[in-house]
């Protein structure tokens, strides 16, 4: 009993140093994670690719292939959410009168917001927003630039690195390493096609409701939230909040924005807590309080990419756990698996 105090102590302070560590360094260790991981999704296919072509070719195909569904999904994301700001943009009066009606409800039950509102909105406050998301874009080329690199270089290096670590002294060890590295990219590749087969029949479903009711930029919003859905809890949950807003400006009615705010509320609660889990199977077994707290705690440490690549380091924490007698305890209690078998 007291051996295993022990150790639990020591994971504990372990834990902390390391996260530590990941918010002191963010600048250094975020890119590193996010090219283990896209690492992780490309390496098969840069391993197909060699069985056809030089590995030099086989490289620069896998990269181009990778930047390609990059530069789509950003290009996505921007046209979608330029269509919805051109909407409010070229919609402002209607938007003005939807927000005066729905400040003198709030105001004949007593919540006040205009004045909130007034107090902190102006032409400086716009233009501090603008500059805002500049600097944003900015940071986030300069983050994927670095990531590429670590990327090439990780894919050129990966076949040696695994040569190296077989030939290791301790075969034990590096054999438990080996299978743990395999076991993760695996899980990590179906992790992915699982969010983007979930995120694919949300969006649809989203497209085809708005465009059942009448909710304008039907096409930008199942766009929007097929990305959003990447981002597992608070995705979808501004995915689900925004189009609700939209409804109220563009309809002028509290009831239309209800109606949107329950059948999207279904639609996610039904493919995030039903049939993605099903899909999933018992490889990716989490327990959901470490899927939210995984979130919550990237988020924190690191903002949006942190929510991104929360579940996925969870992933490969506790896939590392279960190759190791003495810490296949931890992967136990914190996944929806039975318990471990006893060596």
């Amino acid at each position: 009993m007291g051996e295993r105090a022990a150790d639990t102590a020591a994971v504990i302070v372990i834990a902390f140093v390391m996260l530590a560590a990941f918010s002191i360094g963010q600048s250094v260790l975020e890119p590193v994670v996010f090219a283990l991981f896209i690492i992780a999704l490309i390496w098969p296919l840069q391993q197909w690719l060699q069985t056809m072509t030089p590995r030099p070719v086989a490289l620069l195909l896998s990269i181009l292939i990778a930047l390609a569904v990059m530069i789509a999904l950003s290009s996505l994301i921007v046209w979608s959410g330029g269509e919805i700001v051109d909407w409010f943009i070229h919609n402002v009066e209607r938007v003005k009168t939807s927000f005066e009606n729905a400040t003198k409800w709030l105001e004949a039950h007593d919540i006040f917001v205009a004045s909130l509102v007034t107090e902190h909105f102006s032409a400086a406050w716009v233009l501090a927003m603008i500059r805002a998301a500049a600097t944003r874009i900015n940071i986030f080329i300069g983050f994927a630039l670095v990531v590429l690199i670590y990327v090439i270089m990780g894919l050129a290096e990966a076949g040696g690195f695994e040569k190296k670590l077989a030939a290791s002294r301790s075969e034990e060890t590096a054999r438990s390493l080996l299978h743990a590295g395999a076991s993760i990219a695996q899980k990590l590749r179906r992790y992915m096609m699982v969010r983007t087969a979930a995120s694919l029949a949300t969006g649809a479903l989203v497209f085809l409701f708005a465009l059942a009711i009448g909710l304008d930029r039907a096409a930008a919003w199942g766009v929007l939230t097929f990305a959003l859905n990447y981002l597992p809890y608070i995705g979808p949950a501004v995915a689900t909040l925004l189009p609700a807003l939209f409804a109220y400006a563009q309809f002028d009615s509290g009831h239309a924005a209800l109606l949107v705010l329950g059948v999207l509320s279904m639609v996610q609660l039904v493919i995030g807590s039903g049939l993605e889990p099903a899909f999933s199977g018992s490889a990716l077994a989490m327990s959901p309080t470490v899927v939210v707290f995984s979130v919550l705690l990237w988020t924190f440490l690191w903002g949006l990419p942190g929510a991104f690549i929360g579940v996925p380091i969870a992933i490969a924490f506790l896939t590392l756990c279960e190759q190791f007698p003495s810490s296949r305890w931890v992967a136990a209690l914190l996944s929806d698996k039975g318990p471990p078998d006893k060596d």
